[in-house]
This record gives C-alpha cells, sequence and structure tokens, in this order.
C-alpha cells in the first residue's frame, strides 16, 4: 500500500523547489521499490488572498490523516494579516504535536562554510516545536500610546521539556550507533530565565543520570552561539528550546554553506506524523527567477524517507547531494552557476550512477 504524501507547494519559491523535490524523490523510490502517492492541496497565499481562508477544518483532517506533509514554504508579502502563517504552519505542528523540531547541519563540501579552519561540520538541532514564546500566550494594553505593553509568555511543561531532552539522548545513541561523537548538548539561560529554565536544568540532569554512558554537557545559548563559530566540530546533538532552536539552527545551517541547502522535519515520534520542509522560507523576491536552490527541498524529501522507512533511497539521496556540491554543480547561492532544475537534474545524474553502481 503507497505512502500517501500530502504536498504543499505554499509560497514564492516553494513551488520551485518541492516541484524539484518531488522529481528527486520520484526516481529514487522506482529503485528502491518504496510507493508514494502525491497529494497536491491549494494551501497558501494564493488560496487566502482569493478566499480568506487559511487551513480549512476539513482540509486539516485530511492531512492529518496523511502518512507525511511535504511543505514547500509559507509567507507571501500580499498578506498583511499577522495571523496568517501561523494559522497553517503553526497549526499543523501545534495541532499535529509535532514536537520534535529536527534540523541538520550537514556540510555538503569543504569550500562552502565561510570559517577558515572547518574541515567537516555535522550535526543535528533538536528544538523542541509546540511549546516556548511561539505558543501565542500574551498580550497588548494601550496599543499605540506612550504607555503600550505587549506581553509575550514563554510557556514550559514538564511534559514538553522530558520528551524533547530524552529525544536527543536517544538521537544520540543512535548517531553514535552510525559512527558520530553521540555528544548532548543542552542549551538553555537558566541564569536569567530561572523559573522557565530551572525545569530544563533539573530534567537534564535527570536524564544525564539516566544514561551515564551518553557523553552530555550544557551551555548558556550564548556561549553556544559562540562556540559554534569558533569550534562547531565539538557538537554532534544540540537541544534546545523552541525560539533558541529557531536561531542556532539558522546560525548551523549558515555555518555549513547557507539556508538554501537546509532540510527540517517536524515529528511526532509516538505517533508518526511527520512534516518535511526546507528551512530557507519562501524569499518572494526569487520567486519565479529559476534560481532557487533546491537541495533544502531535496534532503528535507530524504529525511521523509528515512522517517518512511527507505533508509537506502535517502542515504543515496543524500550522496547524490553531496557529490553535486563537492563538483559546484550548484545554484549562484553555494558558487554554481545552474539554476533551479538543473541542479536537481545534475542530483538526478548522481542518483542513476549510484543506481547502476549499486549490486544487483
Amino acid at each position: 500500500m503507497p505512502f500517501r504524501i500530502a504536498v504543499i507547494p505554499g509560497d514564492g519559491i516553494g513551488p520551485e523547489v518541492i516541484a524539484q523535490g518531488r522529481r528527486v524523490l520520484e526516481a529514487v523510490t522506482r529503485a528502491t521499490g518504496t510507493s508514494l502517492d502525491f497529494v497536491t492541496y491549494d494551501l497558501g497565499a494564493e488560496r487566502y488572498l482569493r478566499t480568506r481562508e487559511i487551513l480549512p477544518d476539513s482540509v486539516f483532517g485530511e492531512l492529518q490523516a496523511a502518512d507525511a506533509i511535504y511543505l514547500g514554504a509559507i509567507g507571501d508579502p500580499r498578506v498583511q494579516n499577522p495571523q496568517y502563517a501561523a494559522g497553517l504552519l503553526l497549526r499543523l505542528r501545534f495541532e499535529l504535536d509535532l514536537w520534535v523540531n529536527l534540523r541538520p547541519s550537514r556540510l555538503l563540501a569543504p569550500g562552502l562554510t565561510p570559517l577558515r579552519d572547518a574541515g567537516s561540520i555535522d550535526l543535528v538541532v533538536v528544538r523542541e516545536n509546540t511549546e516556548g514564546a511561539y505558543v501565542g500566550i500574551g498580550g497588548q494594553f494601550k496599543r499605540g500610546t506612550p504607555d503600550e505593553i505587549a506581553i509575550q509568555e514563554d510557556v514550559n511543561t514538564r511534559k514538553g521539556v522530558e520528551r524533547i531532552i530524552h529525544y536527543a539522548f536517544e538521537l544520540a545513541v543512535r548517531r553514535r550507533a552510525a559512527g558520530h561523537r553521540g555528544r548532548v548538548t543542552m542549551v538553555d539561560k537558566s541564569n536569567a530565565l530561572y523559573h522557565a529554565h530551572d525545569l530544563w536544568q533539573r530534567v537534564f540532569a535527570l536524564e544525564r543520570q539516566a544514561a551515564p554512558d551518553i557523553e552530555a554537557e550544557h551551555l548558556f545559548v550564548d556561549a553556544a552561539a559562540m562556540q559554534l563559530v569558533k569550534e562547531p566540530s565539538r557538537f554532534d546533538v544540540i537541544v534546545t528550546s523552541n525560539m533558541f532552536g529557531d536561531i542556532l539552527s539558522d546560525l548551523a545551517s549558515e555555518l555549513v554553506g547557507g539556508l538554501g541547502q537546509a532540510p527540517s522535519a517536524n515529528l511526532n515520534p509516538d505517533n508518526r506524523r511527520g512534516l518535511f520542509e526546507p528551512v530557507h522560507g519562501s524569499a518572494p523576491k526569487h520567486a519565479g527567477k529559476g534560481i532557487a536552490n533546491p537541495f533544502g527541498a531535496i534532503l528535507a524529501g530524504a529525511m521523509m524517507l528515512r522517517h518512511l522507512g527507505d533508509e537506502m533511497g535517502a542515504g543515496q539521496i543524500e550522496k547524490a547531494v553531496m557529490s553535486a556540491a563537492e563538483e559546484r554543480l550548484t545554484t549562484r547561492d553555494l558558487g554554481g552557476t545552474l539554476t533551479t532544475a538543473a541542479a536537481a537534474d545534475a542530483v538526478l545524474e548522481r542518483l542513476e550512477r549510484i543506481g547502476s553502481s549499486r549490486p544487483r
């Protein structure tokens, strides 16, 4: 029975990169035998401007039943409603309880990093995805006056903190078995945000006690940002809150070549739901020019295949992307000269070589 993949091309460059990601997924799954049934949904700015609907409940029900969601990007300058992005992307994250945001940062080719001495970077940011400052609790008082007050609540629950830190330790075990360092770095700001992040400290200490064979450390977020630039090789698994994870993962992506090649997964490990997307956003100024980097969307597709159990297909995509990056068969942001479609063609050509060299 095929896996049902809900495709939301989204806004800006989203449709362009998702189209190339689908080409790669269709090519690799023909070889691996994984059956994917893509169903495209008309969600995004065009629909909103046409109907004023963001995510109808009937459509949400269908997305809830999908085996995975493949999302391009959300955001359009024509949409002035501040609730638009929250009503689509954050609703999917929160109401599907996709509590893990997984953002790997891997240096595809040595020359792509802006750092002078970094020969290898391969880390994962595990971001708590359904709590923190992004839950939308707060308000404004006396708006537009000199006495205006704006309050945004940072929500941290015992359940939410326990499950994300435990997931990070489990991921470190799996990564160590695969040859990585398997080190967990928990990042907070408990020296200033005592009430919220003291909870992170206490849960981290308990998890560390329960897994003494896993190397683990704690860093304040400002120190973690400095160390990411100074010595990125010290990091393997970084676990942190929603806001800090958002910031640190973008920094880590820039250290390996930029947001254009950065994938992400939004996961619920308990019920196996997953939403997969490139990190780069909708980049409206680049839309329609054929210059957007498809690697983020392609690698997000690889993460989706791995989530669905096709480890072979995921590995082949990653290997093909790395090969193209090493040869600078890329879009301009990674030092190449190719269009969006041509960069995907380069990946497809390398997939064919990988497939032809595979023992039969």
